[in-house]
């Protein structure tokens, strides 16, 4: 069942909640917090007992957990600029290798359309890509209040300009990043706005840079692997997949050799987050306006940590699409009863969900949906199926993909002398790791062709809607399963990699 979002924004309005949203008549505050490289694995409420994550868990379990949630482009940039705008990867023209976001597109994002319905801006962190024509690609005028910094930014406090105050204090960027956020509160408070506070924390990005003032926490733990660990459990999966940077890192960042202290470190940065998390919803508290506000926590992509023998992101494989998704509204049915959706979701519906809690139409040219149907009842669906993009990094790896809630099917276009194009399917309902690739499997076919079928759809949405610049509308011809490889035009889409 899909419930319409626009049908409940018409819904609220008609009742006479113009300035309100659906399960209030006052505009609520708004929190999108965005940790980067944090996968759904890294969470206790997620199912891992041996990590430490209890504010996470907790608004997990006050407001609603997501089971199925995806970042459409599984790198940083990319998926950054999706979560602001609601639009796949194609529509934004925005990565690596691509370029930069165009004005326009950036004037239709989350921060710049809550700030002119009056809502009190503030973002902190990584902003991740770049506008053009801004300086140094950022958009501080766009925010009434600014933390952010161009680039990866970096883990000491003191070397991020905007954030350099908190610096004595905080000297590690994840706990200044809490300090702002209990400012921005402070503020908002008393001059009694709704506010949107969105931060994107560094960690856990490469480099490994916890925070030493947690050091004790994980010091001396064994990690249990994930049952699909290692180079044996990534003999079925397709070459293509093994020509990036993703099937090196396994061995280049000592997930074969030293597992326990990488992900000792890994778990140690993500604690940190956590404590921010604290910090951020100790304020909501204080200043009394808690019930009133609504937190959503998630990461910008998951992250792969030895499973199937690789390591890093950008792939379609469950630990770099998949990431961890709470969010609490206290006004809503949902609060409080510890309620799981198993609903397909996605980045995309970040900003859609935005603008409905603020009471804001949702533009016609966004991809998402609003995820509020789902804080009403955790069981009913807003996707039937989501795509996945990855365009970043040498062209073997390129693959568009398809996912419902039962299966992933994947096209890997690229041939050479040394691999033929191949497929990818995988029954998720009945094999959540992706051990047994059903692309060849008779009994399977009859769902391959649906597959196709639903990937098909996905593809001619991107060669309707692609932006005409950036090297995206050539993924129209290159994506598509009745021209055949050699018949496609390879020469442009080699690019440094520069993430």
């Amino acid at each position: 069942m899909k419930i319409s979002s626009k049908l409940i924004v018409s819904c609220t309005l008609a009742i006479g909640f113009g300035s309100g949203s659906v399960f209030g008549e006052t505009r609520p505050n708004i929190i999108y917090l965005m940790a980067d490289d944090q996968n759904f694995g890294s969470v206790g409420i997620y199912g891992n007992a041996e990590v430490q994550t209890p504010n996470m868990d907790k608004l997990g379990n006050d407001g609603v957990v997501f089971d199925r949630h995806y970042n459409t482009t599984a790198i940083c940039m990319a998926s950054r600029a999706s979560v602001m705008t609601g639009m796949y990867e194609y529509k934004t023209g925005t990565n690596f290798e691509h370029g930069d976001m165009m004005p326009e597109i950036w004037a239709g994002s989350y921060p710049v359309l809550l700030r002119e319905a009056g809502y009190l801006t503030a973002f902190a962190g990584k902003f991740g890509f770049e506008v053009k024509g801004r300086k140094q690609g950022l958009c501080e005028s766009d925010f009434d209040y600014w933390g952010g910094g161009p680039g990866q930014t970096q883990y000491q406090t003191a070397r991020n300009k905007s954030m350099a105050k908190y610096a004595k204090e905080y000297p590690h960027s994840t706990l200044s990043y809490g300090a702002f956020g209990r400012d921005v509160i402070r503020e908002a408070a008393k001059q009694e706005k709704p506010f949107c506070l969105s931060i994107s924390f560094k960690a856990p990005h490469q480099p490994v840079d916890p925070d030493p003032k947690f050091d004790d926490i994980y010091a001396g733990k064994k990690f249990t692997k994930p049952a699909n660990y290692g180079r044996e459990n990534g003999k079925h999966l397709a070459e293509q997949s093994k020509q990036g940077r993703q099937y090196e890192r396994f061995e280049l960042w000592d997930y074969d050799k030293d597992y326990d202290g990488v992900m000792a470190k890994y778990y140690q940065q993500v604690y940190a987050i956590d404590v921010a998390l604290g910090m951020i919803r100790e304020e909501l508290e204080a200043q009394g306006i808690a019930e009133n506000t609504v937190v959503i926590y998630t990461s910008d992509n998951g992250f792969i940590c030895g499973a199937h023998g690789y390591g890093s992101k950008e792939l379609p494989m469950e630990e770099a699409a998949r990431a961890p998704l709470m969010i609490y509204d206290p006004r809503s049915p949902s609060a409080g009863k510890k309620l799981r959706s198993p609903a397909l979701t996605g980045n995309i519906d970040f900003a859609p969900t935005m603008l409905e809690l603020a009471g804001v139409e949702i533009p016609e040219n966004m991809d998402g949906v609003s995820l509020l149907p789902l804080l009403e009842d955790p069981t009913v669906d807003v996707h039937e199926q989501l795509a996945f993009v990855n365009v970043f990094g040498p062209p073997s790896t390129h693959s568009l993909t398809t996912v419902t809630k039962d299966w992933k099917y994947t096209y890997w276009w690229y041939g050479d002398d040394k691999m033929e194009p191949t497929e990818e399917l995988f029954h998720l309902k009945k094999d959540p790791m992706e051990m047994s690739n059903l692309a060849r499997n008779p009994e399977a076919q009859p769902q391959l062709e649906t597959m196709r079928k639903n990937y098909d759809a996905e593809l001619a949405k991107w060669k309707s809607g692609s932006v005409p610049y950036h090297r995206y509308a050539q993924y129209g011809e290159i994506f598509d399963r009745s021209i055949p490889w050699d018949q496609k035009k390879v020469d442009n889409l080699v690019h440094p990699q520069k993430e």
